[in-house]
């Protein structure tokens, strides 16, 4: 009978962990800023991509930040009841949902300016060493896309 390894089962041997336990702490470290904003952290990255694109539909806007519209539905509609953004259906094709983001939307943009470096600066990476982990962050999505 063939013994089985189960080292590969323990917590310490896990890609998914450190990523997992990473991403909950930034998030973590994002909250004091936010909430000066009346953000959460999914509100302020689907508010990045606004302040970018001023009007996107939703699927576009779920591929940018892997969301599926059953997350985004409420989150819009969040965004929305704060004046942040605006929804309607496209003109051209009413299956569409377009969000376009509100003066108060852009508004918000000034004041979350000085966030990304008050985050960078409290991670102990160097330049290099934070521009390495964005690369190989973006290698694994995209390579989960791809299956």
């Amino acid at each position: 009978m063939e013994e089985k390894n189960y080292d590969t089962l323990k917590l310490e041997n896990q890609l998914c962990f450190p990523l997992y336990a990473c991403s909950r702490e930034l998030i973590k470290r994002y909250k004091p800023y936010l909430d000066k904003l009346d953000l959460t952290y999914t509100q302020y990255i689907a508010m990045m991509v606004m302040w970018e694109r001023r009007q996107v539909n939703v699927k576009e806007l779920g591929e940018c930040l892997y969301l599926d519209s059953g997350t985004l539905t409420p989150l819009l509609k969040k965004m929305e009841l704060k004046g942040y953004v605006a929804r309607a259906r496209s003109e051209k094709d009413e299956r569409n949902l377009i969000v376009t983001i509100t003066e108060k939307g852009l508004a918000l943009r000034d004041a979350a300016a000085s966030i990304p470096a008050a985050i960078g600066s409290c991670v102990d990476l160097t330049q290099e060493e934070a521009k390495t982990l964005y690369f190989l962050l973006y290698k694994i999505l995209r390579t989960d896309n791809q299956n």
